[in-house]
């Protein structure tokens, strides 16, 4: 299961292009890691509690883009850890550069996720939420927060199983 959600986070990010991670200074990957709510532990970034278990990854910027097409960068950060974040694994935090510099986290949760061509409110794209299973919610951005819009899998809407 660890193979498949690291192969997973390889493949999560193909809808639009990407910054580099170069992109980012140290202060400014520093600014986006404490917006997520991540704190630095012994040269790690860790936003869970978790106690050490093997399954442990620490935080990491995954992808840099400009998600919305406002200019600023959106930094998409991810921490393994299935005491933190269940049969997933995985775990995400999206942060949105603002204008004056500032960091600002926009969404998070537990899951694989990636970014879809569809968007919602102002530009911003809908999220599918991948994890065990073949029946992936989707968030739509509403203007102030990502909510649950549809489920899906391989592109095609269903039903998740109860």
């Amino acid at each position: 299961m660890r193979a498949l959600s690291i192969a997973a986070l390889s493949l999560i990010f193909l809808a639009s292009p990407a910054l580099s991670q170069d992109k980012l200074s140290n202060a400014e990957s520093a600014a986006a890691f404490r917006a997520a709510g991540f704190k630095q532990e012994g040269g790690q970034w860790r936003g869970c509690e978790d106690p050490g278990t093997a399954s442990y990854t620490p935080g990491e910027i995954a992808e840099v883009r400009d998600l919305n097409g406002d200019g600023q960068p959106e930094a998409i950060i991810t921490e393994g850890s299935v005491f933190c974040f269940g049969s997933t694994e995985v775990g995400y935090v999206i942060v949105s550069q603002q204008p004056d510099g500032a960091w600002k986290q926009v969404t998070s949760g537990p899951g694989i996720v990636s970014v879809l061509e569809q968007k919602g409110a102002g530009g911003w794209p809908d999220l599918e939420i991948g994890g065990p299973g073949f029946c992936f919610p989707v968030e739509r951005w509403n203007g102030t927060a990502y909510e649950l819009n549809r489920f899906q899998y391989e592109g095609k809407r269903c039903t998740p199983n109860e």
